[in-house]
């Protein structure tokens, strides 16, 4: 698949917002630790994405009824679903200089019945040798191995076309508007997991 850069400005990826605010001191701080780590940019990359992908665990495989989506709130907290832990992702990048870009998939949801709908999923592409690579920090679980790669994807989950799921090509600089609302909105993480949104 080929990914879209749906903003041609470059900078546009590297920018703080309120929910990507890279600025952040606990952003900052949590960089600057990993960074110390770091021998270059690529090794940098691959352990941001292991420590949220490790260390804040996802909300629901934790049974946490928190509701993160800011990601200096992520990585303060240690909680988050795969948009909030997408976003601490792209923050962590974004502040050493890393293009880092919001992408999603649409995936069955797994409600045990088998027809349970479609889910939005997300995850983040980072910029290196001159391309996008998308990664999922999703967190790994019985069945899911992601892992930080730029020779071939490592994802959570490869959507299967004969039940409806997508891959979307979209590389975004700021989260999907129903992202954010459905975020923004929940009072808590049981009934933010049946608002979810269905679709781009």
């Amino acid at each position: 698949m080929e990914l879209i850069q749906e903003n041609p400005d470059l900078s546009a990826y590297l920018a703080a917002d309120e929910v990507i605010d890279h600025g952040h001191p606990v952003v900052r701080a949590t960089a600057g630790r990993l960074a110390r780590e770091a021998e270059d940019s690529y090794s940098y990359a691959r352990l941001a994405f292991e420590f949220v992908r490790d260390a804040v665990p996802h909300s629901q495989d934790a049974e946490d009824p928190r509701v993160t989506w800011r990601a200096s709130d992520v990585l303060e907290q240690r909680t988050g679903i795969c948009y909030a832990k997408a976003h601490a992702l792209a923050a962590l990048l974004r502040a050493e200089d890393i293009p880092t870009a919001l992408c999603y998939q649409q995936l069955a949801r797994d409600e045990g019945d088998g027809d349970g709908g479609h889910v939005l999923h997300g995850l983040v592409a980072v910029r290196f040798r001159g391309a996008w690579h998308r990664q999922d920090p999703r967190g790994n679980k019985p069945g899911v191995d992601a892992r930080f790669s730029l020779d071939g994807e490592r994802l959570a989950f490869v959507p299967d076309a004969d039940v409806g799921e997508v891959d979307y090509p979209g590389l975004y600089a700021a989260p999907h508007p129903g992202v954010l609302e459905a975020l923004r909105s929940a009072a808590d993480r049981p009934r933010l997991w049946k608002n979810l949104p269905a679709a781009l």
